[in-house]
């Protein structure tokens, strides 16, 4: 994923900039203090994209402030996760948002266009998982990916994932998320040529234990090529199939 400072580098060559320029572009500070956080303003120079804010244990304000200062450094779009009805209208005062409230997630500023080597998959076991498997998505979404949704597609009806084989075995990453115990992982993992990213839910009765069940059955998965996320870590999952699907050969 390019980065702005491979941009600036790019727009002096080409002279479309001048030097003096793009020295004022490239003298971002590394970090801003605004008492209550530290924002890391070369998040994106380093990685690709920049920091996303954690919204649970934030109040509104302090999420506002973040994304004020964000706002002035040009770091958009901006990604805020685990953020709730309440704080979300408070922020929307402030600023422009696109709010999802089934993947708890908003998004300040326009998405980017896609611009992955391919297309990422997500698979929910059933309809309960979709909150989780909509925090991935979005994600993804945000940091210019192509996301293809495949909800309802567990394995207790099979032939609904098998309907959709195209899409799998045509994906640069797939995203499994389920409960219960978990086999969805490990099923598309036996079907797929790319790496598998697995999502344990909390959904599911007692014996499931909030999703360690499902936790437990993917990182045991018999299935080459799968790795494991948190539970309910969607935004984890986004964000890791987003570096895969942006990865060039390192020379």
């Amino acid at each position: 994923m390019n980065s702005n400072i491979k941009e600036v580098l790019k727009a002096l060559e080409e002279g479309k900039i001048k030097a003096e320029e793009a020295l004022e572009r490239l003298k971002i500070e590394p970090f801003e203090d605004i008492g209550y956080a530290k924002l890391d303003l070369h998040r994106r120079v380093r990685q690709g994209s920049a920091e996303v804010i954690y919204g649970e244990g934030k109040t509104a304000e302090q999420i506002i402030g973040i994304v004020d200062a964000m706002v002035r450094k040009q770091q958009e779009p901006i990604l805020v996760t685990r953020l709730d009805e309440k704080k979300a209208e408070a922020l929307a005062e402030h600023h422009k948002i696109d709010y999802s409230k089934e993947a708890r997630l908003a998004v300040v500023g326009k998405k980017p266009e896609p611009d992955g080597i391919g297309r990422i998959v997500i698979a929910t076991g059933g309809t309960s998982d979709i909150p989780v498997a909509e925090e991935a998505a979005i994600t993804a979404e945000t940091l210019g990916n192509e996301v293809v949704r495949l909800y309802d597609v567990g394995v207790a009806g099979i032939h609904r994932l098998l309907a959709n084989k195209e899409y799998i075995m045509n994906a640069s990453v797939i995203i499994t998320v389920a409960g219960m115990e978990g086999a969805l992982a490990s099923v598309v993992g036996g079907l797929a040529d790319c790496p598998i990213i697995a999502v344990p839910t909390s959904v599911g009765y007692g014996a499931s234990f909030g999703g360690l069940s499902a936790l437990l059955s993917m990182l045991n998965s018999c299935a080459s090529g799968v790795a494991c996320v948190n539970i309910d870590n969607g935004f984890g999952a986004g964000y890791m199939a987003s570096r895969i699907n942006h990865m060039e050969a390192k020379k």
